[in-house]
This record gives structure tokens, C-alpha cells and sequence, in this order.
């Protein structure tokens, strides 16, 4: 179902750069906004929707591809976005891992509470 996947800036500019030739609202119905598409189609004998689509389109551009996610996409960000947010959190607990051992190897916490707080760390990857 298209309500469910993620929506690209370019393909909805390109929807909308089409409604100033064609049939306007497609890009709405690809961004899951069906009764704003069903408003431009109805509205289709006057210049209004044209120029609307036009002029989204544009903005569509303008947005960087955060902003377009937290608008269509419910903030979901990109693949390569969210494997480097999981990469700088396995960074992070990897240093904190180290910084523990460093703690048990100096005597400073035991052999048990650095396991139990090694495991709460790697449980937050999870």
C-alpha cells in the first residue's frame, strides 16, 4: 500500500511540475493527501490548481530531504540516515563498554556490576 512507503521528494515535485500541464493532484494522492487531490481535480477548469502545483513543486525542491521526511513521511528519515544513527550508537556504547573495563581493571567496581552494566549497554542496541 503507498500510504506506507516512503514518499520521494523528487517524484512528488515531478507529480506536481506535471499538474501545470495535465491532470493536477497527483502529487497529492502520492503524498496521501486523496481529498486535496480530489479539490484539485474538481477545480481543474480554473488556473488555481496549475498554479498550486507549481508552486509546490517548488517547495518540494526547496526542502531539504529531512524537512520532506518530517512532513510526508512522518519523520521517518532514510535508510542511510537511520544506519548512522546506529552506527554512532554502537560507537557509543562501545566507549562506554571500554570506559567500564577501564573501571574493573582499576578495582574500581567488581567483576559483577561491570557485567550487569555491560549488559544494560548492549541491550540498548537491541
Amino acid at each position: 500500500m503507498i500510504l506506507n512507503k516512503r514518499k520521494s521528494r523528487s517524484i512528488a515535485a515531478i507529480l506536481a511540475f506535471s499538474g501545470t500541464m495535465t491532470i493536477s493532484g497527483l502529487h497529492k494522492f502520492y503524498l496521501g493527501q486523496p481529498l486535496w487531490g480530489i479539490l484539485y481535480v474538481l477545480l481543474s477548469w480554473t488556473p488555481i490548481p496549475k498554479v498550486a502545483s507549481a508552486i509546490e513543486g517548488v517547495w518540494y525542491l526547496a526542502q531539504d530531504e529531512e524537512a520532506f521526511d518530517r512532513n510526508f513521511n512522518f519523520g521517518k528519515s532514510s535508510a542511510a540516515k537511520v544506519s548512522l544513527q546506529v552506527s554512532n550508537q554502537v560507537e557509543s556504547v562501545a566507549s562506554a563498554v571500554r570506559e567500564l573495563d577501564t573501571l574493573r581493571q582499576d578495582g574500581l567496581i567488581s567483576e559483577y556490576e561491570f557485567e550487569q552494566k555491560r549488559r544494560h549497554l548492549l541491550d540498548q542496541i537491541s
